[in-house]
């Protein structure tokens, strides 16, 4: 059955975006946004300056943008919004209350309003996400560079109901007809941020549903990448150091936990340069290995590993002058800003000189501090590790990595977090590849269980938190077979594989 539904219809109106300031002395204009470096009008008359402050403080039909313009203001209005484009949002009004503005987060062309029927099903995208921001309710989507603002309770009545899916018929009520609300919704779906769909007697279709794509990503994968890459988002970006002169940086070196440190042995350049593999040959040589040796890795051995992977070398700075208004340190792994904020806890299950328990390493003091004898604590790290390997390993020693988020945060916006899982992978590459040269079983997991760790350790999750965890342990006897050597029917030989069989002999 079709609706009949009332010829009312929504005005399209301009306001400025959210977070723009406008200001002005004599006939000068300056626009400013938060991360955007002012845009200034010379030569502005009175009735457009009036008009450009009335566009800070609600929307305004596209048919009223000229009133109380005088005839010469008419005719320069179209080449001052030209001019300020970047600023202005489109609103959608009825009986002069703003329901929705769009506002493009990047430069974008813009997007096209859908027919949208009284009876068409429409739904939230599922990527779409409603937060707080500057005082109003926002939708954002990654797939698109726009940002809806919800400017009245009726639209954000319809919002809330499409969290299931509804119709513009079904949608309507007191003050928001049916058409209205049709036309809100085409705005949602031609900026992405819902799915419209088709009705039949088998119920409701909607195309994202059959995209392989869209359904390979996760919600919060696609909005991370989003969000910590340019080209979509206007949120203050990199490296802008938001807290300068208000919060104190985090130290260079994380304060040591209490307790007596348990000194680790220092090796000496020479021995390692007189009998480590070259650079290709561990880089050949490496692979994930999970079982384990006889014989447990020894207490020497992980001094020499940790030496080698996340000492600190030293500290240095602050240093204004060089755009550095804090403390960095310099370690055997890169890192952006000098920065350093990975920690390292291990979980020892065999090692041989040290007792099992879980342990910080104090990277300044090449030591290691115990911080929880529990054996249980320590029982459910361990079998977690084993979980990752698919119950493959029971590691000799669980390297849990964690952030001191600040130490990021305090410099950089919207990358911290991608950055310190950037420093995640090179350290994992720098771990892998020294137990490799040493001849030791190593093997990265790609998953963990924050909230056990922050209670083994004791961590404030907010300020320091796991983010990735690491296997190390004896060698077995016989080193594992890498899959060129191996012989199965499915190997499909490519560049060089013999190269790894090669250095084989080269490896300890």
């Amino acid at each position: 059955m079709t609706t009949t539904i009332e010829p009312t219809r929504l005005t399209e109106g301009t306001v400025f975006r959210q977070g723009v300031v406008c200001e002005h002395r004599d006939s000068t204009v300056l626009l400013g946004l938060r991360n955007q470096t002012g845009y200034r009008l010379t030569h502005v008359t009175p009735g457009i300056i009036g008009l450009l402050h009335r566009l800070t403080r609600e929307a305004v039909p596209s048919g009223a943008l000229t009133e109380g313009l005088d005839e010469r203001e008419r005719r320069q209005l179209p080449r001052v919004l030209e001019r300020i484009a970047p600023f202005l949002a489109r609103a959608q009004l009825l009986d002069g209350t703003a329901h929705l503005s769009v506002e493009a987060t990047a430069p974008v062309e813009p997007y096209t309003l859908v027919p949208v029927g009284p009876d068409r099903p429409v739904r939230l995208s599922k990527f779409t996400l409603l937060r707080r921001r500057e005082g109003a309710l926002v939708l954002e989507t990654p797939l698109t560079a726009y940002r809806c603002v919800v400017r009245s309770a009726a639209a954000a009545a319809v919002v809330s109901a499409l969290a299931g899916t509804a119709t513009a018929a079904e949608l309507a009520r007191p003050g928001l007809p049916a058409e209205a609300v049709a036309q809100l919704l085409g705005h949602l779906v031609g900026a992405s941020f819902a799915d419209a769909g088709t009705r039949d007697a088998d119920g409701d279709h909607f195309a994202a549903d059959d995209d392989e794509v869209l359904r390979q990503w996760d919600v919060h994968d696609l909005y991370f990448h989003s969000r910590s890459r340019l080209g979509r988002t206007d949120e203050p970006y990199g490296g802008r150091f938001p807290h300068v002169g208000t919060i104190e940086p985090l130290p260079p070196v994380r304060p040591a936990p209490a307790g007596e440190p348990i000194p680790l042995h220092r090796p000496r350049l020479d021995d390692i340069l007189s009998r480590d593999p070259s650079l290709v040959a561990v880089m050949e040589g490496r692979q994930s290995i999970r079982a384990y040796g006889e014989q447990p890795l020894h207490i020497d051995q992980l001094g020499e590993f940790l030496y080698r992977t996340a000492r600190v070398r030293g500290v240095y700075g602050p240093r204004p002058d060089q755009k550095m208004p804090y403390a960095g340190s310099t370690r055997p792994y890169p890192c952006g800003g000098a920065a350093y904020e990975l920690e390292l806890y291990l979980t020892v299950r065999r090692c041989a000189g040290l007792a099992p328990g879980v342990y910080h390493y104090d990277a300044a003091e090449h030591a290691l501090r115990l911080v929880n004898d529990d054996p249980e604590i320590r029982r459910q790290l361990i079998d977690l590790g084993s979980l990752s390997t698919g119950g493959e390993a029971v590691p000799d020693v669980l390297c849990t990595v964690t952030s001191r988020f600040q130490r990021l945060s305090w410099k950089y916006q919207s990358i911290a977090y991608a950055v310190t899982l950037k420093h995640v992978g090179v350290l994992y590459q720098t771990m892998y590849l020294v137990a490799t040269a040493m001849g030791l079983a190593a093997c990265g997991l790609g998953s963990g269980n924050s909230a056990l760790a922050e209670r083994a350790f004791g961590l404030d999750p907010l300020r320091e938190s796991a983010v990735g965890e690491f296997l190390l342990g004896s060698a077995p006897e016989v080193r594992p077979v890498p899959e060129s050597a191996r012989g199965a029917a499915d190997w499909r030989p490519g560049n060089d594989p013999q190269w790894q069989q090669d250095v084989r002999r080269l490896l300890p």
